[in-house]
């Protein structure tokens, strides 16, 4: 079929772009052409690049018409982060395409309140991030069950991959706190650290949107978290990285006011943002309708990404 992905260069779109290829799909990657995938594939060279950028094309009013005017089958939208840009772009493929899947967040569940949390739990979602997208969110489910918009919306959680630096276990992307871990320093964590992370390996995020492609019937009118099997307390995760490194993890706690002052304000403010919604989703309905069984837990992506970090770091 003929897919347009939108952000197919970037996190996500570095392994979904060439599985798509490798499925036996005409792949046109709209981005701004401002940088190249993480990681190299043959299939890239049987993707059409169509360069825009979409602020400018969207201010223009013209973004979701020259989407449609590529004549998608599907359209992927990894980078929806505005209501006016998932309107202006549904609204032109409306009656126009098959499928169109949203790339949304966990972040829209806000706090939890039963975990594991599920897609129809109520959601209290704080932040400017968490709030947006799940005005998106919204917009498309009532698109897809009040006009027939062939909508399916994916939410990730961490997304951890070869190229950039994955969520550590103090719930901030420094990643001289997994050097520390390595040998054998000192770590200390905000209050008893047993907040959550919820990461996801950017490969098992590609094949649920293939999921949801080859059950478009069950996915159309739905939402579905993409995370690995099981969050991580930021204790159980220290203690996991440390004994893979070989040692007992030495770990120190500290309450959040105390412990904020022990780093970077950088720093501090990622890890509040995700001790304060502490994820912990189930991937039940997505296992259930899609299929979806993702081949890495978050210590195994969190490990490759590490790996490979440090292997480009000498």
């Amino acid at each position: 079929m003929r897919v347009v992905i939108i952000g197919g260069t970037g996190h996500i779109g570095t392994y979904l772009t060439p599985r798509l290829v490798e499925a036996g799909h005409d792949v046109l990657c709209v981005s701004r052409g401002a940088k190249s995938p993480y990681r190299p594939n043959p299939a890239w060279k049987a993707v059409r690049p169509v360069t825009l950028d979409r602020d400018a094309e969207e201010n223009a009013g013209v973004f979701g018409e020259k989407i449609a005017a590529l004549d998608p089958e599907i359209v992927i939208d990894l980078t929806c982060y505005r209501l006016e840009s998932a309107e202006q772009l549904a609204n032109a493929l409306q009656g126009r395409i098959q499928h169109f899947l949203h790339c949304g967040t966990i972040w829209t569940h806000g706090h939890s309140i039963e975990v594991p949390t599920t897609e129809d739990a109520a959601k209290y979602p704080f932040g400017d991030y968490g709030i947006r997208k799940l005005a998106i969110e919204q917009f498309l489910l009532s698109k897809a069950r009040r006009e027939g918009f062939p909508a399916t919306l994916l939410h990730p959680g961490h997304l951890v991959g070869t190229g950039w630096n994955p969520i550590n276990p103090q719930g901030n992307f420094n990643p001289s706190v997994f050097s520390d871990l390595a040998q054998g320093k000192t770590v200390r964590l905000p209050n008893l650290g047993m907040e959550t992370v919820h990461h996801v390996h950017a490969d098992d995020v590609a094949r649920a949107f293939l999921c949801a492609m080859s059950h478009r019937s069950v996915a159309i009118g739905e939402s579905f978290h993409v995370v690995s099997p099981a969050a991580l307390t930021l204790r159980g995760f220290a203690e996991r990285m440390s004994a893979w490194y070989g040692h007992t993890a030495d770990l120190a706690f500290l309450p959040w006011e105390q412990w904020k002052d022990t780093v970077e304000e950088k720093d501090a403010r990622f890890t509040w943002d995700h001790i304060a919604h502490s994820p912990n989703c189930s991937i039940v309905k997505a296992r259930r309708l899609l299929g979806y069984a993702p081949r890495y837990t978050s210590l195994e992506a969190v490990q490759e990404a590490v790996t490979a970090m440090q292997s480009a770091s000498r």
